[in-house]
């Protein structure tokens, strides 16, 4: 009987060792994980959580602010730039996005040409991996974006104005939009770090400066950051003024 046992036990951890073998030489030709390494990993780390070796870089503006600029989270599935609303999940098109457009004032270059699709769509099925959020939940629907004719207008500039008021989106941005309201000494993020508000002057968000972009991130919001989302707050035509508004703050329309 303690021979069958012992042989069984033998059979049972070769199975296990087979299986481990397979499944980390599976992994090992992940094409997602070999673009990931490649091209990734040394901002956002061999785990995804943000810690390669670039570390903690800095960005100065026209302004003279020096700015922090850290590499995403994977782990935590918390993303600033989607379609969808806040608190969800991205869908696989912003991630392709994100990956074709990059983010330039954070470093993050564009991909569009140096990826085939099949690339981008495994790399974007890897960074998955990371976090557990993408086994218990489901992403949501995006936000469909229709510009309407009138946003840029003067008409709309001045209700956009208002609204910014109302908003109170000077507290943080300022009245000029230079991000220097009275509360942006004061913002942090969601894990304690100290989080500079935008300054509109300055030209492009790190979304954009399309007014499709502005709008998406007024709509869903810049999760893990201060900035709210206002999809339930404001109107579709009122988030289309204060776009209109941030324009002219840009310098984009007179």
């Amino acid at each position: 009987m303690k021979v069958k046992i012992f042989v069984l036990s033998i059979i049972l951890l070769i199975s296990q060792q087979t299986g481990n073998a397979f499944g980390a030489e599976a992994k090992k030709n992940d094409p997602g994980k070999k673009v990931y390494e490649e091209r990734c990993q040394i901002c956002h780390g061999a785990k995804g959580d943000g810690k390669g070796l670039v570390g903690v870089m800095k960005r100065s503006e026209k302004t003279g602010r020096m700015i922090n600029v850290e590499a995403r989270d994977f782990t935590l599935a918390v993303f600033r730039f989607r379609s969808t609303s806040t608190g969800c999940l991205p869908v696989n098109e912003d991630f392709i996005s994100l990956i074709n457009k990059g983010i330039p004032r954070s470093f993050m270059p564009s991909h569009k040409d140096q990826l085939s699709m099949e690339e981008k769509k495994a790399l974007a099925e890897y960074i998955k991996t990371f976090s557990t959020r993408w086994k218990e939940e489901e992403p949501c629907k995006s936000i469909p974006v229709k510009k309407p004719r009138w946003v840029g207008s003067r008409s709309s500039v001045e209700k956009g104005k208002k609204i910014y008021k109302e908003m109170k989106c000077w507290e943080c941005h300022g009245d000029d939009g230079k991000g220097k309201g009275p509360k942006s000494d004061t913002i942090k993020d969601d894990w304690g770090k100290p989080i500079v508000p935008f300054d509109f002057t300055t030209g492009a968000t790190k979304m954009g400066d399309a007014p499709e972009n502005v709008y998406t991130a007024y709509t869903t919001g810049l999760d893990g950051t201060g900035m709210p989302s206002y999809e339930d707050s404001l109107k579709e035509d009122e988030r289309w003024h204060l776009v209109s508004y941030t324009l002219k703050l840009m310098g984009k329309v007179k």
